[in-house]
């Protein structure tokens, strides 16, 4: 029994087998689930790394407790003090060399329809030479001639990728607000108590726009003062008027039947958290009060004190930071997503109402048991075809990358980031923040309004 264990281990890091094999105490798990784990767990690596090297304390508990540090620098060539090994330069070098390793992953499994092909066994297996690969492709990256030269040109490369990461995220979700109430819609023909689903969901989301605008006006304003603040929020309050006035307006109604208070909603909630998101990441105004002192204004006070431990702080923000891109990732790489982005839909009269919508009867969550074939901890659930595709999964990681390099680096305050301030506030974050709050409006509006000048089935709700 032990034999066949330490067989199944090694089938696992060093050939095609499931990655469950690695853990005797693991539960069963589909191959498709397991493959994209592995691949997480690759990238949290990596982020955490990142983290790490951008890290003052780190880097000054290092120098303090590790003997001969200095000796050890000199002797790898990282400099007297490892400066090479910290700070934004090696986080772009780092993150170049896991971007590398995703793209190539991209092209590998490019119009891969199954996985018993050489390709497919690649991807799911082989994690200790993929494991050795990545560990490889981010350390040659440090050995790259003309540093500087590669950093610029890099630097606008990962802004672009970054930009696109969220480009994908917006468009995600306004193909799943459409869905949502396309799906809702679809049970009131059957019955009625839909009607009442869509009319407190939409009442629940308005109710938390409008309360959220409010909020930050008597937070994020003064009397006197914070005029940009005002601006922004008279601004993006007024978007949310506006998609919701659009969405219900006679014209849209007649070509798109579907749309409704449901989705705008939706986007008004998200304009609302990221403005929110934008305001809190807007670097503090301090201006000198009536008795000569120092006075932080334009944000809420029982918000400073959050911002005084700033390992706690950091330590906090870099996790959910983590979650939320691996989030992004992974609900990104599904194939229904990966379907709505290249404009293929349900028929409408196949919706099937559900409140986790989400997981369609038919996906890859519901293998039909006589395609599953069972191994002592994978369940091989990509027989008939792959249940995502895997080209794309590599792609959006490649771009997650880009993105965590522009974010952790402070996109253009990459020269004096760290981790620990770099929740304090930044015009950078500020303003893609806020330029996503706006591209997310017109992104919904382009949906709503690209039907009325060129009625196609891509643009049909």
């Amino acid at each position: 029994m032990s034999a066949q264990c330490c067989a199944g281990q090694l089938a696992c890091c060093c050939g095609n087998a499931g990655c469950s094999y690695c853990c005797g105490c693991c539960p069963k798990i589909r191959q498709s689930r397991s493959t994209r784990f592995m691949y997480a767990l690759y990238f949290i690596l990596v982020v955490i790394i990142c983290c790490i090297m951008m890290s003052n304390t780190v880097a000054n508990e290092m120098r303090e407790h590790i003997p001969f540090f200095e000796d050890i620098c000199k002797g790898i060539k990282a400099g007297d003090t490892c400066e090479k090994l910290v700070g934004y330069s090696a986080v772009y070098r780092v993150c170049f060399g896991m971007a590398c390793f995703f793209f190539i992953f991209c092209l590998l499994t490019l119009k891969i329809n199954n996985s018993k092909s050489c390709r497919a066994y690649i991807h799911n297996g082989f994690w200790f030479f993929k494991l050795l690969l990545l560990g490889a492709m981010c350390s040659g990256a440090f050995f790259i001639p003309d540093q500087e030269t590669f950093l610029n040109a890099w630097r606008y490369v990962g802004a672009i990728g970054g930009f696109l990461f969220i480009g994908i995220q917006l468009l995600l979700l306004v193909e799943f607000a459409h869905k949502w109430n396309k799906n809702w819609t679809a049970g009131t023909a059957s019955n009625k108590l839909w009607y009442a689903s869509l009319s407190l969901v939409t009442l629940i989301m308005y109710s938390i726009a409008t309360g959220g605008l409010i909020l930050m006006a008597v937070f994020y304003t003064q009397k006197d003062g914070c005029v940009e603040n005002k601006i922004l929020l008279g601004v993006n309050g007024g978007l949310c008027l506006l998609i919701s006035v659009v969405a219900i307006s006679p014209c849209v109604q007649n070509r798109q039947p579907h749309s409704g208070l449901l989705q705008s909603g939706l986007i008004s909630c998200y304009v609302t958290y990221l403005t929110f998101s934008a305001l809190s990441s807007k670097p503090v105004e301090v201006v000198l009060d009536q008795h000569g002192k120092n006075v932080t204004i334009c944000v809420p006070d029982f918000g400073q004190d959050l911002y005084r431990d700033k390992n706690l702080v950091a330590g906090l923000g870099t996790t959910l930071l983590c979650a939320c891109i691996l989030y992004s990732c992974l609900t990104s790489t599904t194939r229904s997503s990966s379907d709505a982005l290249q404009g293929r839909y349900a028929a409408p009269e196949l919706e099937v109402a559900r409140c986790c919508f989400c997981f369609a009867s038919g996906g890859e969550d519901t293998e039909e048991p006589q395609n599953v074939k069972e191994g002592p901890r994978v369940i091989y659930d990509e027989k008939r075809s792959t249940v995502y595709s895997y080209a794309y999964f590599h792609f959006v990681f490649f771009l997650a990358s880009l993105y965590v390099m522009m974010t952790v680096t402070n996109w253009f305050n990459y020269e004096s980031a760290n981790i620990e301030t770099f929740f304090s506030g930044s015009w950078s974050i500020f303003w893609v923040k806020m330029a996503s709050c706006w591209i997310c409006v017109l992104l919904y509006l382009g949906t709503l309004v690209a039907p009325l000048c060129r009625p196609s089935p891509h643009f049909s709700v």
